[in-house]
């Protein structure tokens, strides 16, 4: 049972028998089931036998249960149970209509023409629980109580399920369809279907109704009505009796009133829909208002989960796409191509005006296909100070127009001076901040702006988390977080979507375990978050080395509507090269070429250094902005490590260091420095005991600088230091690097690092003569698909060391096949890197060894890994 289950289970201690009082109400999961035409069941079989039928259908239900960690609430003919997840509830109804069928499959059910099915309902709401007292429980009530408007929700999904369909509402639909994956290759293979909006009894709003099932087993037809309980919400004009009207009043208006039945336009918008938010007019004169109320109409309608605004730089992207000069008014008619460029259900048009002596903000609502008004809302208020609350007034009419609750609307709607600033002029000054850096990328001018929006206005907290985002994108790490941490110690003037955004950003280097929870929870929330998406994406490569999850991921975040798609496919093309399917990562480097990336090109090039086409290798390299002048840096290194180019490799390690030295960049020094002693160590050069104290030195230097922007850096870079200690087979400097390590909070934190301390302990092991110990500490490392390339190199040692050529050749052949994974993965200080290319070569050579005729044969001096 899930510990959150506590707070369903625990009683108040202290009566026994009284009741306990009503808890918090908590969002749980809720399946309602019932077992099809149980009556004749018995009938059919007889008590003996329908008996016996039912202990094997409780023997399932209890199976269930514990395995997708259930409590079962009620049961008669049916169940009904809560789950601390959507995905355990869909997985208990997904077993549970499995394990009917067999049930059915008997012989002397099937003799008695018995189909076990039921109908199930699924859905994620807000429930009150409560424990009956001991007294209530012995004369026969249940012993936990649970009501909430989510109960009936659920059995209303129920009624309206065939036999053997599974029902989930729209809440419980994208938290279960999102984590489908958990449940293996069953859930890739599970079928989705959407079955429009119906009307339950009793609840005030239509409902979208979806199901979900296996093939084979799920019926996936629509749902059946139920007329005195839920039935389909079907438009006036579709129903049976108003079309006859219609064709009456068609008939008799067609000689010559036909413009009086025109019908309003109408535009089909639904949640999460996207709209485009063309440029403010302003009629006014006043200047101020220009970029000002522009962007204020956005952060107010950005509160919405319900719409989603495409950004600035996707507008400014799609433009440019269009062949469209940049700073071109984005009006009726270049506003509906963007809409249907990108997928954008609307086109917002906001005006502003002097009407009467009032100041008049006001809004067109625009149907991109035909660019005709859909209808337009207003608000009015006494001078330039009333604009801000008129911008809330009518961004809150817009999203009541879409489609929005209105209870959401007034949840999620917060003041303008309290998420943005009161001060136009402070507006004004982050608005033209954010159109200076997103035309011209001109650092020191929109800092410059910013700073003078918080002269204006000391508690824009906005303006502060638009500063950190600057930062950050110019990979400048240590000022944005401290922008992000200014912007949080005033989290009354963020949105909550702002103010989660920002804490899951200054997390992800805390600790991958609570960082991977709370993104989940976030996309949750806020699943068209694609920059978080891809973020996210990042660093599950970096900090899980899982490039599978990190594939789906990415390929989540690659959506028209994403300013950085190209970036994102790129991103896709690499996870793809480290699973070694290279057709299908070269597919989509060359897409996010043809989108517009020209970003880093490393990867791009290392498909061709995987497939030992060098030349190629270095042109792609050229493709890039960072490859323009060549191998550089850290890239450099590597390329002269896998081709044995020793001179070469030491020569980019020295100039790299030289520049990060002068930098006075921490976390890049010491891994520069990583790379002087790595071509040291495995090009067996004879200073390489005095690099790899220099190493060291600089972990005891700089150490704590590197943490600061990256907790796991110095553990890290200390392991490693061990490994290449290993690698020179220094037993002292293997159990140095381990003692220094052994209390650090960071390898309990970070599964890439904790790893890494294994394959240290199997060197130490082996050096202590013990290599059978190192090859059962790393064999069942490299049965995962997270493995590190590292712990593959340490076992083929490990399985040499113990005379095992068998096992050595095949850990020698896995690093010599798969190149791309030596190549992508990285860490969090990607100081692996440098072994992955040494070990990967070295297996490379001695394969082409083996295979080479017995004559005498030049090849390149490699040194050994």
């Amino acid at each position: 049972m899930h510990a959150a289950n506590d707070s369903i289970d625990r009683a108040d201690p202290a009566s026994a028998t009284a009741p306990a009082p009503l808890a918090t109400p908590q969002v749980r999961t809720l399946l309602l089931t019932d077992l099809c035409d149980s009556t004749s069941l018995v009938e059919k079989l007889g008590d003996n036998a329908a008996a016996e039928l039912f202990r094997a259908h409780d023997r399932l239900v209890l199976e269930l249960q514990q395995r997708w960690h259930g409590r079962l609430i009620d049961r008669s003919d049916g169940l009904l149970l809560l789950f601390e997840r959507a995905i355990d509830g869909l997985g208990f109804a997904l077993d549970y209509a499995r394990g009917l069928r067999d049930l059915g499959d008997r012989t002397e059910l099937k003799r008695h023409g018995v189909v076990m099915q039921a109908r199930a309902g699924l859905h994620v709401g807000e429930v009150l629980t409560w424990r009956n007292s001991d007294e209530a429980v012995n004369v026969g009530a249940k012993p936990l109580e649970v009501e909430g408007l989510a109960k009936p929700m659920a059995g209303r999904l129920m009624t309206l399920a065939r036999p053997g369909q599974i029902l989930l509402s729209a809440t419980a639909e994208p938290l279960a369809h999102r984590a489908a994956r958990e449940l293996g290759e069953r859930g890739e293979q599970l079928l989705w279907k959407h079955w429009g909006r119906w009307r339950f009894k009793g609840v005030p709003q239509a409902q979208e109704i979806y199901e979900v099932g296996e093939p084979g087993i799920a019926p996936l037809h629509a749902p059946q009505q139920n007329r005195a309980k839920a039935w389909r919400d079907i438009p006036l004009w579709r129903q049976p009796a108003a079309l006859a009207a219609e064709l009456l009043l068609v008939a008799g208006l067609v000689g010559g009133g036909w413009f009086l039945t025109r019908p309003q336009p109408a535009i089909a918008f639904g949640e999460r829909d996207w709209v485009v938010v063309g440029d403010l007019r302003n009629l006014t004169g006043d200047k101020l208002l220009d970029d000002t109320l522009d962007q204020a109409f956005r952060l107010s309608l950005a509160q919405s989960r319900y719409v989603n605004v495409l950004s600035d730089l996707k507008v400014r992207e799609t433009l440019g796409n269009m062949q469209r000069k940049p700073g071109v008014p984005v009006d009726r008619a270049i506003g509906s191509e963007i809409a249907l460029r990108d997928g954008a259900r609307a086109l917002l048009l906001p005006t502003v005006a002097e009407v009467g002596g009032r100041l008049r903000v006001s809004a067109e609502v625009i149907d991109p296909r035909t660019q005709t008004t859909v209808y337009a809302v207003s608000a009015d208020g006494r001078g330039i100070g009333s604009a801000l609350a008129s911008i809330d007034d009518v961004t809150d009419q817009l999203r009541e127009k879409l489609g929005e609750a209105l209870e959401s609307v007034q949840k999620t709607s917060v003041a303008l001076p309290n998420v943005a600033t009161p001060s136009l002029d402070a507006l004004k000054a982050f608005a033209v901040a954010r159109n200076v850096f997103n035309t011209t990328r001109d650092r020191e001018q929109a800092l410059g702006l910013y700073r003078r929006a918080l002269q204006l206005d000391p508690e824009f907290a906005l303006a502060h988390a638009d500063m950190a985002d600057l930062y950050s994108g110019l990979g400048e790490l240590g000022p944005a977080a401290e922008e992000r941490r200014k912007a949080l110690a005033i989290p009354q003037r963020l949105s909550p979507q702002e103010r989660a955004r920002l804490e899951l950003l200054q997390m992800q280097n805390d600790g991958p375990g609570i960082y991977f929870r709370k993104a989940q929870e976030y996309l949750a929330l806020y699943p068209d978050d694609y920059r978080l998406l891809a973020r996210l994406g990042t660093n599950q490569w970096h900090q899980l080395n899982d490039f599978r999850l990190a594939e789906a991921t990415f390929r989540r975040s690659i959506k028209p509507q994403y300013e950085r798609g190209d970036s994102a496919r790129y991103s896709l093309g690499m996870m793809l090269l480290g699973q070694e399917r290279y057709d299908q990562a070269m597919a989509e480097f060359e897409r996010s070429r043809k989108a517009g990336f020209t970003g880093s090109s490393e990867m791009y090039a290392r498909l061709f250094d995987a497939r030992g086409q060098h030349a190629q290798a270095d042109k792609a390299y050229l493709t890039g902005t960072n490859g323009r002048g060549g191998w550089q840096g850290e890239a450099a290194v590597v390329t002269g490590i896998d081709r044995g180019q020793w001179p070469r490799a030491a020569t980019a390690a020295q100039d790299w260091l030289r520049q990060a030295d002068a930098a006075g960049d921490a976390p890049e020094s010491l891994r520069a420095r990583v790379a002087v002693a790595s071509v040291a160590v495995f090009a067996g050069q004879a200073e390489a005991g005095r690099r790899l104290q220099e190493l060291l030195a600089a972990v005891q230097a700089k150490g704590a600088a590197a943490d600061a922007l990256y907790p796991a850096a110095a553990t890290e870079v200390r392991l490693y230091a061990g490994v290449l200690a290993a690698r020179m087979d220094d037993a002292a400097g293997v159990a140095d690097a381990l003692r220094q390590t052994r209390d650090s909070r960071v390898i309990r934190d970070y599964p890439t690092v904790a790893q890494l301390q294994q394959v240290l302990l199997a060197e130490q092991e082996r050096l202590a003569g013990k290599p059978q110990a190192a090859v059962a500490r790393l064999r069942p490392l490299v049965a995962r698909e997270t493995a590190l390339v590292a712990a593959h190199w340490s076992l083929m040692r490990a399985e040499l060391a113990a005379g095992n050529a068998t096992g050595a050749r095949a850990q020698r052949d896995w690093l010599a096949t798969h190149r791309g994974r030596v190549f992508v993965e990285s860490t969090t200080t990607d100081v692996l890197r440098f072994l992955n290319a040494a070990a990967s070569a070295e297996a490379l050579q001695q394969d082409a060894k083996s295979q080479a005729p017995a004559q005498p044969q030049e090849t390149a001096k490699v040194g050994k890994a």
